[in-house]
């Protein structure tokens, strides 16, 4: 049987009310008998309840997450920079699943200020307008994280994605490629579709290349999405020596359909990912990507929550290129 604050009062025979100041660290007893209670505690190995001590302190030391997607390689590793941050400073984390469903958003949003968390992480989705007021609301810190709104009052962690686009596709103008084609995320995302898309057009204008719509293959980010984007740039007889993909897992599915076509890489064709996660290094070949430190940028969000350092910085984290074996030199 659990031991209960009432067994801890009648073994250091003081009152309830008394131990229950002293695992709250509130006033009202003398250093002799704080001594008391806390050998008490440890003799009879007794654990208050966080959540009753939340009550008492008005402090849950819980921090919410809210990201679009929880199984892809980015938010794990993402997550385990966030973790081990709040691990380290003595916070739990409750992870939201929005899957960029609005009202599932907003439920979140709701369940997460009942449960009267102290900071809250808004990953990878886009700021709305119905989001940013009710978060302004909470009157709590909010770091934004792989995003931004530059109209809301939150800071936030991230990469120039546009920058980051540009470079990955300089790599492969820098190697000889003139024939490079963009598999993109979503068109109309704000956050790593335009950005990345604009990124990549501005590099092949600045190097006099062939760049319009036939050129680009849209997806969502993920896997499959990949597969069928290559597979519609290949239809459009392009003849291209390289492809850029703006995620590692869409370079995968570019990869995949290769390999299933029987074209060799990167023979037949060059690929650059981006994000720099696990799964580029277990490729085959390995993938050469452009590098976003995003267990750093977990690290940095979560110091900033807990750190009460939250406040209108637009922390721009360095990328570069990690080079593997996906990318053929042709000059």
């Amino acid at each position: 049987m659990a031991v209960t604050i009432s067994d801890v009062a009648r073994h250091a025979g003081v009152s309830i009310a008394t131990v229950s100041r002293i695992v709250n660290n509130l006033p009202g007893y003398s250093p002799e008998t704080k001594d008391k209670v806390e050998a008490s505690i440890v003799e009879l190995g007794y654990k208050p309840n966080a959540m009753a001590r939340g009550l008492v302190n008005r402090k849950t030391n819980t921090i919410g997450v809210l990201l679009p997607c929880v199984t892809g390689r980015f938010s794990s590793e993402l997550l385990r920079g966030i973790e081990k941050i709040a691990h380290a400073k003595g916070y739990s984390v409750i992870i939201c699943n929005t899957d960029m469903n609005g009202e599932r958003t907003m439920s979140y949003l709701k369940t997460l200020s009942e449960k009267r968390v102290e900071g809250i992480l808004f990953i990878s989705e886009w700021l709305t307008d119905e989001y940013a007021v009710f978060l302004e609301s909470l009157q709590i810190p909010v770091v934004l994280v792989a995003t931004s709104n530059p109209a809301s009052p939150f800071p936030s962690v991230k990469v120039d994605d546009f920058a980051a686009a540009y470079s990955a596709t300089r790599y492969l103008i820098d190697h000889g490629h003139t024939r490079i084609g963009l598999i993109s995320g979503t068109e109309k995302d704000p956050i790593a579709g335009r950005p990345r898309i604009e990124g990549f057009k501005r590099a092949m204008k600045d190097a006099d290349l062939r760049c319009d719509q036939a050129c680009i293959a849209f997806g969502d980010f993920h896997f499959e999405s990949g597969i069928a984007a290559m597979a519609e740039l290949d239809s459009r007889g392009l003849e291209l020596s390289a492809v850029c993909a703006a995620s590692d897992e869409m370079a995968l599915g570019a990869m995949t359909y290769m390999h299933r076509m029987g074209r060799k890489l990167p023979e037949d064709l060059s690929i650059i990912g981006f994000d720099d996660t696990l799964d580029a290094l277990m490729a085959y070949p390995a993938l050469t990507t452009l590098h976003q430190p995003i267990e750093l940028m977990g690290e940095r969000a979560m110091d900033m929550l807990c750190s009460g350092t939250a406040d209108d910085r637009q922390i721009i984290l360095e990328h570069h290129i990690t080079e593997r074996d996906s990318v053929k030199d042709l000059r």
